[in-house]
Order: structure tokens, then C-alpha cells, then sequence
């Protein structure tokens, strides 16, 4: 298996290519070895003719995910498995953490106010998405994209206009989440992005759709035991404005942070030797352990977070209509939407869920 530097799309309803952004693939590799700071060697990466054409790719990898975003609104408006998540119980919240109830939303409402009516007036809504989680927003073969995340977007979409497939998509870097919805270059945001009071400050949230923990994907054989005093002297990969970069910079345990614009560029990193290990969502990190089998998530998850779709701060009628396509998203037990959407994509990666986070609300 190897990670192959793919084209990056945005999507109409009709599947045609509209937009551009980043790369997908599968990753691979052998096992490393115990010892000083893990470097695993050229030969590895045989299938790409070498480090020089791997390098190509993540370079080509990273120049186009940075590219600017196209103005999105169309009127011009500016088999890894992980433990289950039972094991979370006792983490602590994540270090942006600061505020009650983070995770409590607007009640659900169906009646449209000026940011649905705008959804509605243009004809598609215009989604924020990634294509290099996989299992949770990545591009198959055939190019369309796919995932748990992509099959929330066409829940909401057919709720709002009638049809699944009335969509944009727009791939964005991790840190440019926020950006894209402050500025009104997207409707929503639905990639695995958690919920927290930081980024509360800037947009807002639905109920959460799915918990995780933070955690540390290394290679087999690393010395690298979990986040703990082993990361010290190494280096350690992370994606820019994401709660893994927040936690490294809270408590690094003397290791070299390595910030990349998205979480697949760290994948890459570590299969040419460039960083040590990795901190991600262990939701993110098992598609990542099931593109390549020889790294594994160490140690225990340190964080318990929640995903959460984002939305302009201003949006509070389309905030309460997400929200209402949720309840039904989540409603009918193991014959649900979530469960069904959860037993096509995540099961074989993340097994033992058994249900979706129990929405918190707030009035105002």
C-alpha cells in the first residue's frame, strides 16, 4: 500500500468537478525499530521509486491544499481497530475547554429564517468538508467522495432542499475551518471538527454527532509508549488549528511539535521518516492505522472530545435546523441513520460503538 498524492475536487450535486484542494490515498509501510528518535528508512517507500518521489507528492500534497478557497456561496456571499470509547470515561476535557457545557446547542427548529432561506434561494448548500480522513470524508477511486462525515452533509441537505446530492463541496484544511465560516465561504462545516469553548468564540455549533479522544499513532516497535515522557527528544506531528496542536502546546513532554495543514500530511511524515509519531483524534487515527498497517495508536486516549457541525456564528436558524435533522439522524436505535451510517464506514475502523453522544441543549 502507499500514499498516492491525489486530485482534489469540489463537487456539484450531479458528482461533476467544480473545485480544488488537497491529496488522498492509502498509506503503507514496514515496522520500525526501538531505539533514539524512530527514522524509518528509504527502502520502505520501494513502491514510489524512492524518498524523492514521495517527497514530490507531500510537497505537491501540501502546495495544493493551501491554495485559496474559491468563494463558496454561489449568490457571492462573502482494519486497525481502537478500543471503544468506553475507555474515555475518565479523560479530561480538552485544554480549550473553559466554559460550561460546551457541547449544549440551540433546540432543534424547522422554521426558516435568513441563512436557510439563503441556502434555499441558492439551490445547493455549499459544505466544508475534508477529502484525506478515511473513513470520515476521503475520495474512492471513482472520485466522488465518501465517508461518515459526507453522509451527515447529505442528510442535512436533503432535510433543507429535498435532495442529497444539492451540494457543494469544498475542501478545506484544518485550520481554515473557522476562516471559511466567518467569512461566508460555507454553509456548514461537518469534518470532524470538536467542539470546544475557544472555537465557541468565532461559531457555532450543533449538538455533537460522535465522540472521540486524542492519542498518539506511532509506528510498531517505536519506543514511543503514549503521551507521556517517551515522546521527549522527538518529533511530533499534528495538524494546524487542531485540539491535538492545542493539547502538544499545553504539555509537549519535551518533544519537537510539528505542525503540517492537514492530518494526512502527518501520515505521510511518518512514512518517510521526517517525524516520530503523531497526535490525532483516535476516530482520525483509525482509518489512518487502517491505510497503514505498521503504525498503532499507544498508550491511552487524554482527551474527551466531541464533533460537533459548524456554522457562522450568526446562523442560529440554520444551527436549530442541523440540530432537527439530527434528532431524526440520530432516531430509531440500531435501525437509525446514525447506526446505518456508522456500520457502512466506521465500524470495521472503530468498533463497539453502540450509539451516538445524547444531544445537550441550552435556550438562547
Amino acid at each position: 500500500m502507499r500514499i498516492r498524492a491525489g486530485r482534489d475536487h469540489g463537487y456539484g450535486g450531479d458528482g461533476s468537478p467544480a473545485a480544488a484542494s488537497a491529496a488522498s490515498g492509502a498509506g503503507a509501510a514496514s515496522g520500525a525499530g526501538a531505539g533514539a528518535p524512530v527514522r524509518r528508512p528509504a527502502r520502505r517507500l520501494r513502491g514510489w521509486g524512492g524518498v524523492g518521489a514521495m517527497a514530490a507528492a507531500c510537497a505537491l500534497t501540501a502546495a495544493v491544499v493551501l491554495l485559496p478557497l474559491a468563494q463558496a456561496a454561489p449568490d457571492g456571499v462573502g482494519p486497525g481497530a481502537v478500543r471503544p470509547p468506553a475507555t474515555m470515561a475518565l479523560a479530561p476535557a480538552t485544554p480549550a475547554d473553559t466554559c460550561q457545557d460546551p457541547e449544549a446547542s440551540l433546540r432543534p427548529g424547522g422554521v426558516d429564517g435568513p441563512a436557510v432561506e439563503r441556502i434555499r434561494k441558492a439551490g445547493k448548500l455549499v459544505a466544508g468538508v475534508d477529502q484525506n480522513s478515511f473513513k470520515w470524508g476521503y475520495r474512492k477511486p471513482d472520485g466522488h467522495l465518501d465517508g461518515f462525515d459526507i453522509a451527515l452533509v447529505k442528510a442535512i441537505a436533503k432535510d433543507i432542499l429535498g435532495d442529497e446530492n444539492a451540494v457543494i463541496y469544498r475542501a478545506i484544511p484544518t485550520s481554515q475551518r473557522i476562516p471559511a465560516l466567518k467569512e461566508n465561504r460555507v454553509d456548514i462545516v461537518v469534518r470532524t471538527m470538536t467542539i470546544n469553548c475557544k472555537r465557541l468564540e468565532d461559531v457555532a455549533f450543533s449538538t455533537a454527532y460522535f465522540e472521540a479522544g486524542q492519542q498518539v499513532l506511532a509506528p510498531k516497535g517505536s519506543p514511543i509508549t503514549g503521551y507521556d515522557t517517551s515522546l521527549n527528544g522527538r518529533k511530533i506531528c499534528t495538524a494546524a488549528g487542531s485540539t491535538a496542536e492545542a493539547a502538544l502546546k499545553s504539555q509537549s513532554y519535551g518533544s519537537v511539535p510539528v505542525s503540517v495543514a492537514n492530518q494526512l500530511d502527518c501520515l505521510v511524515r511518518l512514512q518517510l521518516g521526517e517525524v516520530d509519531g503523531i497526535i490525532t483524534d483516535n476516530a482520525l487515527a483509525a482509518g489512518q492505522a487502517a491505510q497503514d498497517p505498521s503504525v498503532q495508536l499507544v498508550g491511552s486516549p487524554f482527551t474527551r472530545e466531541f464533533y460537533g457541525v459548524a456554522m457562522n456564528k450568526d446562523a442560529g436558524d440554520l444551527v436549530r435546523r442541523v440540530n432537527k435533522v439530527l434528532e431524526n439522524y440520530r432516531a430509531g436505535g440500531n435501525d437509525s441513520p446514525w447506526m446505518q451510517a456508522y456500520r457502512t464506514h466506521l465500524e470495521a475502523v472503530l468498533p463497539n460503538v453502540t450509539a451516538p453522544p445524547a444531544p445537550k441543549y441550552r435556550d438562547g
